[in-house]
This record gives structure tokens, C-alpha cells and sequence, in this order.
């Protein structure tokens, strides 16, 4: 009697029962998609922040020391320098997978054929790195700087450059009268080495007076083979909570072997400059704060955004769920009455009503899945050029909401249903 009064309600009502479908159908796409999005979001908007430069700096340990007491920021009170033999081991830490790129860094001041000091700086541009693990990979400036604008030529490519090659700042390559295509020649007290400029670049910043060239070039004009001034990183990582912040300030020593080992084991940055420094020897590995502080803030509010998209969203379900399901039940204020006169008890009445609209509800619920699966991949390939990985946890989480939307949302015509009289109702008042 039950399933015959149940089939005959869901077919005498199809059209308010597809319409109550449809209604869970929007709100669990959204729903999929935004969840899907919030949980694979972090990994996709840490690389898009990668462009924006690394987000941690190495520097020798006595440099750091002597620097932090003068309050000085460009490492040039002391002439301390990291092994160069040791850059691949940035890539044997725990996180290795999580660092993203990074670059060595050797300065020092040359003359110009008329005189004139300048900056020269070295580094990796694409340089290929094969690394401890058996990994290879190509590193350098070319992706640290991406934000760089190439004015005049191209960048430097260490892999099929013939000679010295050099990238000059805008300012300085104005004042100098350089463009792509000439030679420049700088002098120190260890040697003269002569440079073709590739490229003129316009970086915004102090860089634009500065002369940028290869590594060994830069090791050369400053007698520092094998060693260099600092290193660049760029990491993914996890926003700081409470643990990573009592951890930066008080550092590991002042963890539990369970808080220890919970953040060891999480990308948070401080975690990973410290997995840095025992790799780097005599180092100091710093967040670039600005940057680490901004991925997280900026991570925290992007998904803050998608939970009350979600919310906002099931919320509408609801209300659309309540306006349709208590309409149903107006209409079918006849029937109801007479199921009670003839002594029907309220809760079967009830559970045949609710059991009509959650049947309506897994049908709405499957079609909005997979309605958010396409939702989610359309975001994925508009906002960060890469498809969204369909999480299995949702699948639950999205259940769950469903049925509580469903019921949250009948709530109404259920009262409404409960309050109704016989009597009344079948004499047409």
C-alpha cells in the first residue's frame, strides 16, 4: 500500500517533483564544483604565485648573523658564501616535490671600459641541473623573474648560447646606450672578461641599473669559484596556523615530539627552510614574508569565497525546496485530510511525503554531481589553464548536505501538513 500510494504521488505530481529535482540539481552542482575547486585550489594557486618570484632566500649563516645585528638587507657586511657543490640537495629534502624552482645568486661590483662601476650579478637562467636523486630538471631566473619585461632581445639561454652573454637593466642600458646586439667589457682585480648583450629588461626595481649574466661569469669577475652569495627558492607551500607560527618564533626546539613530528611533516614555509638548512651548509633559510604571508592570505579568502558560494547556494536550494514542497502539500490538502480521517497516523503521512521528495533528491543530487564535475572543470580551464581533480570525499560531504537541504527545506510544508483538520479541510475551509 505504502509503495503503490508513493509511485502514484511521484507520477500525479511529476512536474513539481522534476521542478523540486531541478532546484537540487543547481544547488548540488555548485555546491561539487565549489568543494572540488576550495580542495584542489591551493596546489593551483601557489603555482600561479610562483611567478611572482621566491618566496625563500638562503644565506651563509655568519652573513645572516652580522646582517640581522646592523639591520642591514643586501648580505654585504661579510664575505660569507654557500657551496655551489651543494644546490642539488635542495631537491633530496622531505618537501622536495614542493620546491618549484630555484637559483643561486654571486655579486660583485666591475668597472665599465670608461671607468664607470657597476653591479654585476650571476645566476642560473635555464640552467640544466641533474640532480643527486637521478632527477633532472632546468632552473634559473627565466621563471623566478617572469614578471621581467624584455625590452630588447630575449634571455639569456645557457643551453645553446655561444660565449659570455649579459641581460642589462633598462636605467643602466639607457645611461649607457646599450641595446641588444652590442658588447660590453668589465674589469675587477680578478680578471676582464668581455659580454654580448642578449637582452634589455625593465624589471621595476634596483635590478634596472644592474648587469645580470651567468653564473661562472659572475664567479669569475669576483674570484669565488664554487661559491656563491645566496639562493633564491621557490616553494609551495601550506598558510601558516598556530603550530607554524610558534614554530618560526620559537623555533623546533620548542615543539613536542608530536607537534614535531605533525610539523615537520606539512609544507608550511618554515618547515621547509628548516629541512633547507640542514642540507645547506653553515645556512640561513628565511620566508620572503611579503610573498609567503601573501600566498596564505590570499589562499585563506579564496576559499573563505567558495564555502560562502556554497552556503549562499544551498541556502537558495532550500528555500526553493520549501516553496515547492508546500505547494505540493496545499494541493494535496484534500487527500491528506481524508488519509487522517480515515486514521492515518501523522508520521506515516509524514514519511510518504518525505520519502516522495529525498527519492526526488538522490535523482536531483546525481544529476547535480555530475552537473559540478563539468562546472568545476570549466572553472579550472578559464582560471588556471588545468583541469580540476574530482576529490571522492565530496561525494559524501555533497550527500549529506543534499539530504540536509531537503529536509531543512520541508520543514515548513510539514508543519503546515501536521496543522491540517480533517474536518476543515473536507468541507472546503
Amino acid at each position: 500500500m505504502f509503495f503503490r500510494m508513493l509511485k502514484g504521488a511521484l507520477f500525479r505530481q511529476k512536474s513539481k517533483m522534476i521542478m523540486i529535482a531541478i532546484t537540487i540539481a543547481l544547488g548540488a552542482s555548485l555546491a561539487t564544483a565549489m568543494l572540488n575547486i576550495m580542495l584542489d585550489v591551493g596546489d593551483k594557486m601557489n603555482q600561479e604565485l610562483k611567478t611572482y618570484g621566491a618566496n625563500i632566500t638562503v644565506v651563509p649563516k655568519e652573513s645572516s648573523v652580522i646582517d640581522d645585528l646592523y639591520e642591514i638587507e643586501d648580505g654585504s657586511t661579510t664575505k660569507a658564501f654557500l657551496k655551489e657543490e651543494e644546490l642539488g640537495k635542495i631537491k633530496t629534502i622531505f618537501w622536495a616535490f614542493n620546491i618549484v624552482d630555484f637559483a643561486p645568486f654571486s655579486d660583485t661590483t666591475a668597472a665599465l671600459s670608461d671607468g664607470t662601476a657597476v653591479k654585476v650579478v650571476g645566476s642560473w637562467f635555464n640552467h640544466h641541473l641533474a640532480l643527486p636523486t637521478g632527477e633532472e630538471l632546468d632552473a634559473g631566473v627565466t621563471s623566478l623573474r617572469s614578471w621581467w619585461e624584455i625590452k630588447d632581445g630575449e634571455w639569456i639561454d645557457e643551453q645553446n648560447s655561444e660565449g659570455n652573454s649579459a641581460m642589462v637593466g633598462s636605467v643602466l642600458a639607457e645611461k649607457l646606450g646599450l641595446s641588444a646586439g652590442d658588447t660590453v667589457t668589465l674589469s675587477t682585480d680578478n680578471g676582464k672578461e668581455t659580454l654580448k648583450v642578449v637582452g634589455i629588461f625593465d624589471a621595476g626595481g634596483d635590478e634596472d641599473e644592474q648587469i645580470f649574466t651567468t653564473h661562472d661569469v659572475a664567479q669569475k669577475l669576483s674570484g669565488t669559484e664554487g661559491l656563491l652569495n645566496s639562493i633564491e627558492v621557490s616553494a609551495l607551500t601550506t598558510p601558516d596556523n598556530e603550530l607554524a607560527v610558534k614554530a618560526a618564533k620559537e623555533g623546533p626546539g620548542s615543539l613536542t615530539p608530536k607537534e614535531y613530528e605533525t610539523w615537520y611533516c606539512t609544507a608550511y614555509v618554515s618547515s621547509i627552510c628548516y629541512q633547507i638548512q640542514e642540507v645547506i651548509t653553515d645556512s640561513v633559510a628565511a620566508p620572503v614574508r611579503q610573498v609567503a604571508d601573501s600566498e596564505g592570505t590570499i589562499l585563506e579568502k579564496t576559499q573563505l569565497l567558495m564555502i560562502l558560494i556554497t552556503i549562499l547556494s544551498l541556502i537558495g536550494s532550500a528555500l526553493g525546496i520549501s516553496n515547492l514542497v508546500t505547494a505540493s502539500v496545499m494541493e494535496r490538502s484534500n487527500e491528506i485530510g481524508l488519509l487522517k480521517a480515515i486514521g492515518a497516523r501523522d508520521y506515516r503521512i509524514t514519511g510518504i511525503v518525505l520519502t516522495e521528495i529525498i527519492i526526488t533528491a538522490v535523482f536531483g543530487g546525481a544529476a547535480g554531481y555530475f552537473m559540478g564535475y563539468g562546472f568545476a572543470q570549466i572553472i579550472g580551464q578559464t582560471v588556471f589553464s588545468s583541469s580540476i581533480e574530482m576529490k571522492p570525499m565530496v561525494i559524501p560531504i555533497v550527500a549529506v548536505l543534499i539530504v540536509l537541504v531537503t529536509l531543512i527545506g520541508s520543514i515548513p510544508a510539514i508543519r503546515m501538513m501536521l496543522r491540517l483538520r480533517p474536518a476543515e479541510v473536507l468541507h472546503g475551509r
